[in-house]
């Protein structure tokens, strides 16, 4: 009797554990995701659809066995932190974000809740993990930028419109990485060599917009880099307007700087880290920690020119630079 009562006892626990675990995998996940860009904006769509594409690559199904939640920040930082406590209160399993900002308060209001970062310039230097490749806390997730990469800009903008010699550099310091002097540093390093001569335009409404960008546009020679920044994303109708008004050739780091009207663009598929991010969610869910899972750096880069716009500034791109465009708008 003692034995089968033992065999019965072990038997039991064993149903008990598979019950338990069946329970753990069929219990619907919740992911919360923090967007920096409004919900109507195409290339927010784009990136939350490849966001959900991947996880559905990987078995999670929203409304099925994951429930996710959006909030979208609008480069506003009060609605970023209101946003912020709602999705910390649903207690979700993971949070994504992206920009930096938007990091930034995450990281002030939790401590422990799993984070998937997206297009953060400097997690590094900022504090937010302790080493690239070993995090060391609750937070990991993908860069965008290398702070080289205003030297490139400016390089291209160069390229693409020869005659430019007086560059601006637009940024809002409370957005930006580094409050505008994470990119500017290398922007002014590699002025000299390209004859060109860089002002620095901080900027936080349409108004000191317009102002920075007709000072540019008052003698020949002026161009803009526009910073990679929310406030400068949200705030882009305002800059192409002004540029194509004032005949001021601009670069942004967004494909869809260039698609919406400007001159140029050159930075990272900001589509593909979303879609590689629904990897890291997938692993965290499963039980890894984001201590160990490292930072990555961006794989994908476009250059996209926008000939139609280049055609009402007056410039004729070179048949060489077209040829190297990932994306030519006509």
């Amino acid at each position: 009797m003692r034995r089968r009562a033992f065999i019965a006892l072990l038997g039991g626990a064993a149903v008990a554990a598979s019950g338990s675990a069946h329970a753990q995998q069929d219990r619907v996940r919740r992911i919360g995701v923090l967007m920096g860009y409004a919900e109507a904006d195409s290339d927010t769509q784009a990136r939350m659809a490849a966001f959900r594409n991947g996880l559905d690559q990987l078995g999670w199904k929203d409304g099925r066995n994951i429930q996710i939640t959006f909030r979208f920040g609008v480069g506003e930082m009060d609605r970023v932190r209101e946003f912020a406590k709602q999705l910390i209160d649903l207690n979700p399993d993971v949070i994504v974000c992206e920009t930096t900002p938007t990091l930034k308060v995450l990281a002030q209001q939790t401590a422990t809740l799993p984070i998937v970062f997206v297009s953060v310039a400097d997690p590094l230097n900022n504090g937010y993990v302790a080493e690239l490749a070993h995090p060391g806390g609750h937070i990991t997730g993908f860069t965008n930028f290398e702070a080289t990469m205003g030297g490139k800009w400016i390089e291209l903008l160069k390229k693409i419109a020869p005659a430019t010699t007086r560059i601006g550099v637009i940024f809002n310091p409370d957005t930006a990485p580094g409050g505008g002097g994470f990119f500017l540093k290398s922007v002014e390093a590699s002025a000299p060599s390209l004859a060109a001569t860089v002002i620095s335009c901080p900027v936080h409404s349409d108004a000191e917009i317009e102002s920075a960008i007709i000072d540019l546009g008052h003698e020949p020679g002026g161009g803009l880099i526009v910073m990679l920044d929310v406030f400068t994303a949200v705030h882009r109708p305002t800059i192409i307007s002004q540029a194509l008004a004032n005949r001021v050739p601009t670069i942004f780091p967004w494909r869809f700087g260039a698609t919406d009207g400007g001159l140029v663009s050159y930075g990272v598929d900001v589509a593909d880290l979303h879609r590689r991010a629904a990897a890291y969610v997938d692993r965290i869910l499963k039980g890894t920690k984001p201590a160990d899972l490292p930072v990555q750096q961006p794989t994908k880069f476009e250059l996209v020119i926008n000939l139609k716009t280049a055609k009402a500034l007056g410039i004729e791109v070179s048949p060489t630079l077209l040829a190297t465009a990932d994306e030519i708008i006509e």
